[in-house]
């Protein structure tokens, strides 16, 4: 056995460097390929028992994979709106004033709501069941969106969209988190999260491709024509979720996991420091998270930084107001999609890469980066193609993976604190977007927006003082735990002995 320093909790300090296999399976092999793999994903690839491997690459394929792809679709479902918008919805149903922008706001407001209770929910429903049946509910309302005649429909639709989706972001953030381990954690996360902007990029060329191919067809608009295919698309992988979602390491029942595999991964968890899910909810759980500085620190900073990247929903209203056609008011914005995606994965591959470094550096740098954009924007300079610019770096900001698994990483010995911290982080967000926006960013402010953009850029300048203050507030929490670690294991008669000196000292 070998003590290894690292930023994590006192529990996981112990590692096995042989890596044997947990229940009695040999070594792995060690050869070429694994130092490749271990160079380009998972640092400690190299040093995995064969099992372990075999096990993570299931995850990946499996559960992974379907819920990336429901988080597509999510995105996807959730961006219809405003390419809707652009599209000739605004026309059709006679929409004015700020009517659209109370549609966001009811979404939001729904999703506020849901936060903290989903990840308690699926710690007594099993998320596999759970996030199939939420999937296929707002499938078949994205179907109805085709048929809204008028704006109080829409408002309608809105809603019961929102209390589906509500569930999939805290839920599958709580999922991953309870599966992998700090190197696989912000890469995986990371995958799965740039599902979000892509899904967001595609239905962009999507509607772009129906308004010049299916625009009325049937005597249905382009816009409609966008809803109906997104819910063909949607309910469908809802049941796959069913099928390939394994809940938890202490209650899976999946089919692709051996018995073997399962104790394994409960081992995994063990080994990460993490307590086994007990699915108790009562009042100690959040009374313990209030008193914990994370839930008074982590929670608003995630607000703030959540509003300092919300320039980019506004780019289709700048296009539309600057006369571009209908096609670049729906290609523009999913470009600005297209280049968040390498982004993340660039800032979640170097924070599972850099074990030795607090993830909160990691997110400094596009934090420090976003107050250019956010300032260009904010202060309106006289060029177009400077403000087109801001727009289109917007997602270059987006450090959610890299947060989420900072947050893992810093709970992950408590899985009732986790869950709430990841609740509540997204509850206050969503509950300042249901309001926040309604009065700075009001339509007939647009394009020019002055409230809103200014309010962006002070919330990016505010985000990177919170970083610093999380980093050294968690530097000096595992000098705590370390040093307490340190006391606990000094033999008595030595520490006996310390105390007689100190007591003659």
């Amino acid at each position: 056995m070998a003590i290894v320093e690292t930023d994590l909790p006192p529990a996981t300090v112990l590692l096995d460097t042989d890596r044997q296999s947990y229940i009695g399976k040999p070594a792995s092999k060690k050869g070429k390929w694994q130092k490749f793999v271990s160079f380009i994903w998972d640092s400690d690839y190299y040093e995995k028992s064969d099992a372990e491997r075999r096990l993570v690459f299931k995850l990946d394929c499996f559960m992974l994979a379907a819920m990336t792809i429901g988080w597509w679709l999510k995105n996807l479902d959730q961006n219809n709106l405003s390419n809707a918008y652009v599209s000739g919805m605004k026309e059709d149903l006679n929409i004015q004033a700020n009517q659209y922008t109370y549609m966001g706001t009811i979404y939001n407001a729904v999703v506020a709501a849901m936060q903290i209770p989903s990840s308690f929910i699926v710690m007594k429903l099993r998320p596999s069941w759970f996030l199939a049946a939420c999937e296929i509910g707002w499938g078949v309302f994205t179907f109805a969106q085709a048929g809204a005649q008028s704006y109080q429909a829409m408002y309608g639709f809105r809603f019961c969209i929102a209390l589906f989706e509500s569930f999939y972001y805290p839920i599958g953030f709580f999922i991953l988190g309870s599966w992998y381990t700090r190197p696989e954690l912000a890469k995986r996360i990371g995958l799965w999260f740039v599902a979000g902007p892509a899904g967001s990029a595609f239905s962009g060329f999507l509607q772009a491709a129906i308004y010049k191919n299916l625009d009325g067809l049937h005597g249905l608009a382009g816009w409609r024509w966008l809803y109906i295919v997104c819910g063909i698309m949607t309910v469908p992988c809802g049941v796959t979720l069913l099928f390939l979602v394994p809940d938890f390491p202490e209650n899976t029942k999946v089919w692709y996991l051996s018995e073997e595999e399962k104790v394994l991964a409960k081992e995994r968890v063990a080994r990460g420091g993490a307590q086994p899910m007990k699915g108790k909810i009562n009042g100690q759980v959040i009374f313990s998270a209030l008193k914990d500085w994370k839930f008074w620190i982590l929670v608003p900073f995630y607000c703030i930084y959540g509003f300092a990247v919300q320039n980019g929903t506004q780019f289709g209203v700048y296009l539309k107001a600057y006369k571009y056609s209908v096609t670049l008011r729906n290609v523009l914005p999913s470009l600005m999609y297209i280049i968040q995606i390498p982004c993340i994965l660039i800032y979640c591959y170097i924070s599972d890469r850099t074990t030795r470094i607090s993830r909160g550096w990691i997110m400094l740098g596009p934090l420090i980066w976003g107050i250019f954009p956010t300032a260009v924007l904010a202060f309106w300079p006289n060029s177009n193609p400077l403000r087109v610019f801001a727009f289109m770096v917007n997602g270059s900001l987006y450090i959610t993976p890299v947060f989420y698994a900072w947050v893992a990483e810093m709970c992950g010995h408590k899985t009732e604190l986790r869950a709430f911290i990841t609740g509540s982080t997204s509850c206050l967000f969503y509950t300042f977007n249901a309001w926040l926006p309604a009065i700075v960013f009001l339509q007939t402010d647009g394009p020019r927006f002055k409230k809103g953009f200014r309010t962006t850029f002070a919330c990016c300048v505010t985000s990177v003082a919170f970083v610093i203050l999380i980093i050294l507030l968690r530097r000096r929490e595992v000098r705590k735990e370390k040093n307490a670690m340190t006391s606990e294991q000094q033999p008595p008669i030595q520490a006996e002995r310390e105390g007689d000196v100190e007591e003659k000292l």
